[in-house]
């Protein structure tokens, strides 16, 4: 690492974590505007102001680590290294996407790339990362499970009930919060009885630490020491992540429960993209050419998978009975 470098990741990291961080943001905000224009199927649940979080936990697995996501699952998607061609085609469902047109935005998958899946039921990731934790652990390997889970849905039964079993069975588990202050339209402090969701993790037995999501090196540090211990058979912990969301819980959601000038706000003080990109240009480790050109060079992937996404056949009648259990 250079001498001027203080981040604790090398400049080679941190231009790989901008351009994830970056594709994230370009890919949501080009569903945004593809959704409203009526060209996408299905519901749409955007991960845009979140990045920080998924890029910062995601730099520390392979493709052998599994991971389990939400219905706001593309960021997840794209940080573990899913193809976003390939993603864009599965969201416009098209063949050549990366279920085949099958599964839409809420239910992308990506074995080859650990990724288990998005998720439309609430809380339900938590157990199957559970069981593919306990599958790392008997192949000895040193890998790991994450498991990510809203604020509103950590009052489900279901990731209590696997906080538990980690902990019974020790289980290499990263069960991350993620807290943006909303369950869809309901407030935080309105649903939830502790101040910190780190609190619940004490009542099962294991480390719970709770941070800005919003700044990519505080997640990287904490996610960082918590997947090191796992490896080494340390068991599972939970990381809180706090951060913002720019768009509603779904695309056409009126965000009638926002404070006024609450959007204003997140998108001029919380951009946790805005504030990677002036540490990085204020240190000297990073140009702003350098991160300009990155801007375009993902600006023109995006445009890329939206126009082979379009022109990607729809699956036919004899794809309805393929890939389904009968079959195997």
């Amino acid at each position: 690492m250079a001498d001027n470098n203080p981040f604790p990741m090398s400049r080679e990291e941190l231009l790989a974590a901008y351009r994830k961080m970056r594709t994230i943001r370009e890919f949501e905000e080009r569903l945004h505007i593809d959704f409203g224009r009526g060209d996408i199927p299905g519901f749409v649940h955007l991960y845009a102001g979140e990045e920080a979080t998924a890029t910062g936990i995601m730099f520390h697995l392979g493709d052998g680590d599994r991971i389990a996501s939400t219905h706001r699952g593309h960021g997840h998607c794209i940080a573990k290294g899913v193809d976003v061609i390939g993603m864009m085609k599965e969201i416009y469902g098209k063949k050549g996407g990366s279920c085949n047109g099958k599964g839409g935005s809420m239910h992308i998958a990506d074995l080859s790339k650990g990724m288990m899946g998005a998720n439309g039921i609430l809380g339900a990731g938590a157990p199957l990362i559970c069981g593919a934790a306990l599958a790392a652990k008997f192949r000895g390997k040193g890998e790991v499970g994450v498991t990510f889970t809203g604020d509103g849905a950590c009052n489900q039964g279901t990731f209590l009930e696997s906080m538990n079993l980690a902990a019974v069975w020790n289980l290499p588990v990263i069960f991350v919060v993620e807290n943006n202050g909303y369950a869809e339209s309901t407030s935080r402090d309105y649903g939830t009885a502790v101040e910190s969701f780190v609190d619940r993790a004490a009542g099962f037995g294991m480390p719970g630490v709770s941070v800005d999501g919003t700044d990519l090196f505080a997640v990287y540090e904490a996610a960082g020491e918590m997947i090191k211990r796992a490896r080494q058979g340390g068991g599972p912990a939970l990381l809180e992540c706090k951060m913002v969301r720019f768009y509603g819980h779904f695309e056409g959601d009126a965000q009638t429960y926002r404070a006024p000038g609450e959007l204003d706000d997140i998108r001029e003080n919380h951009d946790c993209i805005k504030i990677l990109a002036t540490q990085l240009k204020s240190s000297g480790v990073v140009s702003a050419d350098e991160l300009l050109a990155i801007d375009q060079q993902v600006i023109e992937l995006i445009e890329t998978a939206v126009k082979e996404a379009k022109a990607a056949p729809m699956p036919t009648l004899a794809d309805l009975t393929s890939d389904v259990y009968i079959n195997y």
